[in-house]
């Protein structure tokens, strides 16, 4: 599969235009902060009741809270709003990715 996604990714980057005009920009971002918030509920339900599952949940939360923060900062624009971007990323995003990777990677571990 990555013999074949990485020519891919190449060609993607070589022949994509550098902007366009997305019909559902908003739904696409509401779906995913919706995604993010269901993985962090699902998570804290699975916690409460020790259920073993919750590392699924929190690495795929991890998953979208690391996609999010790559998507605010490649379509952000020039100026403030990259400024803002790229800090949430670092500040907010970012750490909670790590902090939900590495509840997943504890929980698991204490499974075995």
């Amino acid at each position: 599969m990555g013999c074949f996604l990485l020519p891919w990714c190449v060609l993607l980057f070589l022949t994509l235009p550098a902007t366009t005009h997305a019909e559902h920009w908003s739904l696409a971002w509401t779906g995913l902060d919706g995604a993010e918030a269901v993985a962090a509920l699902a998570t804290a339900a699975l916690l409460t009741r020790s259920d073993p599952r919750a590392g699924l949940t929190a690495a795929a939360g991890g998953a979208f809270l690391v996609t999010d923060a790559w998507f605010d900062v490649c379509t952000s624009a020039p100026g403030l709003g990259q400024c803002l971007a790229v800090s949430e990323a670092i500040f907010v995003e970012l750490p909670l990715a790590a902090a939900a990777f590495w509840l997943a990677a504890k929980l698991i571990q204490d499974r075995r």
